[in-house]
């Protein structure tokens, strides 16, 4: 998908301001919690396993219920890394410290023929 140019740039502007995280890291990292920050309906299709959901509509409205302690590993994932690098920039500005974005996102890890899970 061909994102806007003002969409793009606002990406690439954040990108330097967060923490990436290839697919092959977070593997051999189980301490991250997984937030999927996609729709629902992306969500209800598949996702990856061990995930949670919270879209990027509610993120930034139910993060702290969810993980009070600011100091949380926190990796997010979207389709392909746009949605959770803008993610991963607000949480941060809400006092997150340990957040990342999952480089590649869903996509990336199709492409890896890595299992996903259907509720």
């Amino acid at each position: 998908m061909q994102h806007p140019n003002a969409f793009s740039a606002l990406v690439n502007a954040i990108l330097p301001k967060i923490t990436e995280v290839t697919i092959e890291a977070y593997q051999l990292d189980d301490s991250w919690y997984l937030i999927d920050v996609r729709e629902d309906r992306e969500w209800l299709q598949d996702h990856l396993p061990q995930a949670q959901h919270l879209s990027r509509g509610i993120l930034e409205r139910d993060i702290e219920a969810r993980f009070p302690d600011k100091n949380t590993p926190i990796l997010l994932y979207c389709a392909g890394g746009a949605r959770s690098a803008l993610a991963a920039h607000n949480l941060q500005l809400m006092g997150y410290t340990r957040v990342g974005s999952m480089a590649g996102g869903y996509k990336g890890w199709i492409q890896r023929q890595l299992p996903v899970v259907q509720d």
